[in-house]
């Protein structure tokens, strides 16, 4: 393996000091050109490379920003990150992605990797297991900065950026009551989570409003993935009263029940509709498409960088945490949209 160079080879080669160096490679002032020259040249030579974290213990900042999902794999998630990305690269900011898969030992344990590398924030998405928030206490006892989105802390006084989750479920089973369904089910995720919590409220008051009756029997609670909306469809189904719409706390569960209804030769709308949340990629492109609630994550990315670059600018002791909702948007397609209200 290459020996990576340090500020301490290039000043014994030079015959000066590792002081005169860094100053060299700064630019600072009282250091001649011809040193200056002679530090750019040598480091060229070597492709010498800072010290990052040296650096930052430094100056106090390392210019590097955490962030922490539950799935880098989920369109929702990467368009988050691009949009995060987008707006502390202009700012001199590196990204470090972490992914949990769901499991808080990896959420804990990012967390504590992040405090190590020194980075002066971090922005978090919950996984589905995270019911104990410990770990996100040392981020603030260290005086470094965190945000989260989606999928919130409620009980920690940081800021805040997500959607209107009730909002968006309240909208998409209005939506179906539209179209003449008037027994429809609801794939959901742990009650603990705002997200899921929310979404299913949204379910519950549009059902109420449209005098429809709540079966907690087509209320289910499962791991929002395509295997679980496949077995949840087919216990459904097999009821002796099924549903006619099912709408999901998530697009992967509604792509199960899709493909399971799809197989079993369902006429998808007409005798059952199905609904989704978060408006992935495929939603678009699967047939039929896949009527779905958009989160805006591009711009809730922007959002979250946004106001980490405020709070860091500011000092943690001159800002103030906020709580920023944003308006998601059903997208109807097909797979909602009856010709005939039944």
């Amino acid at each position: 393996m290459k020996k990576r160079v340090t500020i301490q080879d290039l000043a014994k080669e030079l015959n000066t000091t590792p002081s005169t160096v860094s100053r060299a490679l700064r630019d600072l002032p009282g250091i001649s050109e011809a040193m200056k020259e002679a530090v750019r040249e040598l480091a060229k030579k070597y492709d010498y490379q800072p010290n990052a974290i040296a650096s930052g213990l430094r100056s106090g900042k390392s210019n590097t920003l955490g962030v922490i999902v539950p799935r880098v794999n989920r369109d929702f998630f990467s368009s988050v990150i691009s949009g995060i990305e987008d707006v502390v690269f202009e700012a001199g900011y590196n990204v470090i992605i972490c992914q949990t898969h769901d499991r808080l030992e990896k959420e804990q344990q990012y967390i504590n990797t992040l405090l190590n590398g020194r980075v002066d924030g971090i922005l978090v998405s919950l996984g589905l297991e995270t019911r104990e928030h410990c770990h996100f206490e040392k981020v603030v006892e260290a005086g470094i900065s965190l945000i989260f989105f989606d999928r919130v802390c409620e009980e920690m006084d940081v800021t805040k950026i997500m959607i209107d989750d009730f909002d968006g479920s309240f909208k998409a089973v209005s939506h179906l009551v539209k179209m003449g369904y008037n027994r429809i089910a609801h794939f959901g995720g742990p009650d603990f989570l705002n997200v899921y919590r929310n979404r299913k409220d949204g379910y519950i008051r549009a059902l109420e409003k449209s005098n429809l009756k709540i079966d907690e029997r087509i209320i289910i609670q499962n791991d929002l993935t395509v295997e679980a909306g496949k077995r949840d469809a087919e216990r459904l189904m097999k009821m002796d009263n099924p549903p006619d719409a099912i709408f999901s706390a998530s697009d992967y569960s509604a792509l199960g029940a899709l493909l399971y209804l799809k197989e079993k030769t369902y006429e998808i709308p007409d005798q059952i509709g199905v609904v989704g949340f978060s408006n992935e990629k495929f939603t678009s492109l699967i047939d039929p498409g896949l009527t779905s609630v958009d989160q805006h994550s591009d711009e809730l990315g922007k959002y979250c960088a946004e106001l980490f670059l405020e709070e860091v600018n500011r000092g943690a002791g001159n800002f103030v945490p906020r709580k920023i909702i944003l308006n998601p948007k059903l997208l109807i397609r097909r797979s909602s949209q009856r010709k005939v209200k039944i």
